[in-house]
């Protein structure tokens, strides 16, 4: 178990990468002031009810004015009425109807992509190919011009920060420092953007979120627009990417599954939700308690931080048989990868329409294309994500 995590140079608090789990599957760490949830069951029984524990766990903080502007209108940290009258809305931009056309955008814009490293015996396939991919289609989805998409490395600088989150001292100021200050640059793109938009409408997501009326009818503020579609690129313009390259590495260290693959393409999906649970990119996620309420046996008061283990979870032996095994067929699989419950990740489908398309062209391309041995993976720092954000590749 320990061979994947020591291989790939991950750190030790990555401990169910080997195979470690908790005896307390509920725990609070005192160092940091949070209660960790690890097991499945326990992760579930949090994702699951939003009325005990919400999404909104920026209220524990003494956030100020210029934090708290910078944060109104993530989607992800609303809840209720509220929360499902936004996912509606946002749901037209992630409908059967528009995965369908996106299939064939991302299957010519990947060929196009694809055709300069032709020849090459080596390339990074992030930086030379799934970055930019995924950053044209964002910026088709958001609509903004696809050739100023670097504007969004900004939210690379936030996964590389390895701050973690703290409920101690000036821990949580540091936390959300770290999270909004790279953005600035980036929030003042996207408000000429919104701008723009408001004045000529488009078929773009941003048009959808200037006509987004709330419950009371009022409509979005321009702060909180933008909030909201950095939050959009915070959770999706690198998860393919990530996937893709984490998927690399699970390939990689089991050759007889990679072989399988190869074999059979009907196992691309499943593999892709092997490689969420096994090797699962955002591995935390937050939340704060509304009522004093039972985990798993264990109670945790009223307005505390609890952070949801995901990577854990999925590597738990009580849901998952073998668990530390990867096994590209592996059916059923009800991992956590994408969330669950009323927050579930959005996005989801755009990402498993992405990564099936593009790792079908890339093996299509580069039948023998492996993992460069010469080149360690470049990995993003925060604590809270564990995902490739450079991987050498060859093609023979």
């Amino acid at each position: 178990m320990t061979d994947f995590a020591d291989r790939w140079g991950l750190g030790p608090d990555k401990y169910w990468l080997r195979g470690r789990l908790p005896d307390q599957k509920v725990a609070f760490d005192e160092a940091i002031g949070v209660w960790q949830v690890a097991g499945y069951p326990e992760v579930l029984e949090v994702l699951n009810d939003s009325e005990s524990f919400s999404a909104d766990s920026t209220r524990l903080f003494d956030v100020d004015e210029e934090q708290a502007r910078l944060i109104k209108g993530d989607m992800a940290q609303m809840n209720g009425p509220e929360h499902i009258h936004m996912r509606r809305q946002v749901g037209r931009a992630f409908s059967p109807k528009r995965m369908e056309d996106l299939e064939g955008r991302i299957t010519g814009l990947g060929d196009e992509l694809l055709a300069p490293l032709a020849g090459r015996d080596r390339f990074d396939l992030l930086g030379d190919f799934i970055d930019d991919l995924s950053g044209i289609l964002f910026s088709e989805l958001l609509g903004t011009p696809p050739e100023q998409r670097y504007m969004f490395k900004a939210v690379d600088q936030t996964m590389d920060a390895d701050v973690q989150m703290s409920t101690v001292g000036e821990g949580g100021e540091e936390y959300f420092d770290s999270l909004l200050g790279p953005l600035l640059p980036l929030r003042d793109f996207l408000g000429e953007i919104i701008d723009e938009r408001a004045k000529e409408p488009r078929q773009d997501l941003l048009s959808l979120m200037l006509e987004f009326r709330y419950l009371d009818g009022s409509p979005m503020a321009r702060d909180e627009i933008i909030n909201f579609a950095v939050a959009v690129l915070g959770a999706g313009h690198l998860t393919s990417p990530i996937l893709i390259g984490n998927t690399m590495l699970c390939l990689e260290s089991f050759p007889a599954q990679a072989a399988r693959v190869r074999a059979d393409r009907s196992l691309v999906p499943s593999m892709f939700e092997e490689v969420m649970r096994y090797f699962t990119p955002a591995t935390t996620s937050y939340r704060a308690t509304e009522v004093d309420v039972e985990v798993g046996g264990v109670k945790i008061p009223k307005d505390q931080m609890v952070s949801i283990q995901l990577g854990a979870a999925n590597r738990d032996p009580r849901q998952f048989p073998d668990a530390d095994a990867f096994d590209a067929g592996r059916a059923p699989n009800q991992h956590v990868g994408y969330g669950r419950g009323a927050h579930y990740c959005i996005g989801a489908a755009m990402a498993r329409v992405e990564t099936r398309v593009v790792f079908n062209l890339l093996l299509d391309r580069f039948p023998t294309l492996r993992v460069d041995p010469d080149v360690p993976p470049v990995f993003f720092g925060s604590p809270e994500f564990t995902g490739v954000r450079s991987l050498a590749v060859r093609t023979a």
